[in-house]
């Protein structure tokens, strides 16, 4: 079953790379524009969507390149959806879990769960050996000015299951495309994610010469107030001196 729907910015999804190299949806935000429309379900498929900006309707390429337009869309987006009521792209087969309900009456845990975890081992280390070729091939675009087709490389690395690290950096970088893109806004989002995944080195992201088109927004100081610690306490140190200064007869 397919389904279109139009939502607005912020979208409140989260999308994720299949083994197919599609878009899924791997998260909804409750309350958020797209929860609001009841139609989502995680593990749905993105068909296609709207173009960057204007009323044409692009088929959803590989995951890094949706992702573009997606973030870069000017306007409400149109998305046209695949139903999987539910069904994730890696459910295809019974889960480790599953197979040890499924067999616990018989007392016994047959080969075929050491299989699983065998094959989610492989896969898992297949996938971080993919994300680091990802990653390398992003930052030889970056530093060729290919902006674009850096975006799709680490856009790839963030669709497929990284770990708080991977994403923080691949995150950022994605930030440091959009600013050299003069994309403020897709900007801004990417480097809020980087914030959110543990990314803490403020002193470069204040300094960064790649982030200056961001640095440039009203909206980048109170973003990155809301994740420094340093700027927090140094707020509340000085509230406390003022408070003290009242005493200070000098």
């Amino acid at each position: 079953m397919e389904y279109e729907v139009e939502i607005v910015q912020p979208y409140g999804l989260k999308f994720a790379k299949g083994r197919d190299g599609k878009t899924y949806i791997d998260a909804i935000a409750p309350g958020g524009e797209a929860d609001k429309t009841g139609k989502f379900s995680v593990g749905d498929r993105v068909i296609s969507t709207s173009a960057v900006f204007g009323d044409e309707i692009w088929p959803a390429a590989e995951y890094g390149r949706t992702m573009y337009t997606i973030r870069q869309r000017i306007g409400p987006l149109l998305m046209r959806m695949e139903k999987r009521y539910g069904k994730r792209e890696e459910d295809g087969e019974l889960t480790e879990k599953e197979i040890i309900r499924a067999e616990r009456n018989s007392g016994v845990i047959s080969n075929r769960v050491r299989e699983i975890q065998m094959q989610n081992y492989m896969r898992k280390k297949e996938q971080k050996q993919q994300r680091e070729i990802d990653l390398r091939e992003g930052l030889k675009f970056y530093k060729n000015g290919k902006y674009e087709e850096a975006l799709e490389k680490f856009e790839s690395v963030l669709g497929s299951k990284p770990d708080l690290n991977e994403a923080s950096v691949a995150s950022y970088n994605v930030a440091c495309c959009y600013s050299k893109l003069n994309q403020i806004q897709a900007g801004l989002s990417a480097l809020e994610d980087a914030l959110k995944n543990g990314y803490e080195d403020f002193q470069r992201i204040r300094t960064d010469p790649d982030l200056a088109t961001l640095r440039a927004s009203e909206d980048f100081d109170p973003l990155l107030k809301r994740f420094d610690e340093s700027f927090i306490n140094e707020n509340a140190i000085n509230a406390i001196k003022s408070i003290f200064g009242i005493f200070n007869k000098n």
